[in-house]
């Protein structure tokens, strides 16, 4: 899971630290943090619509950390 995050965005280090509380709870894969200018795609595609989850490549959650989906798309899999 990569979480797409930019220096000294406040929601998305709120939305980190939902996602360490919920990683207590339920097994997640591991967490990589990464800056939403550091590739040029990214940037394209999320700019200004951080902060975003991704899983396997596709964005699962934007701007809203949201655990009941993360628990439902967790039990799916």
């Amino acid at each position: 899971m990569t979480l797409l995050s930019r220096e000294g965005c406040g929601l998305c280090e709120e939305f980190a630290a939902e996602l360490a509380t919920l990683a207590t709870q339920i097994s997640l894969p591991p967490l990589e943090i990464a800056d939403v200018d550091s590739d040029p795609e990214w940037q394209r595609r999320y700019g200004l619509k951080i902060p975003v989850l991704l899983w396997g490549g596709e964005a699962v959650l934007t701007t809203i950390f949201d655990a009941t989906e993360l628990h439902r798309l967790f039990r799916v899999r």
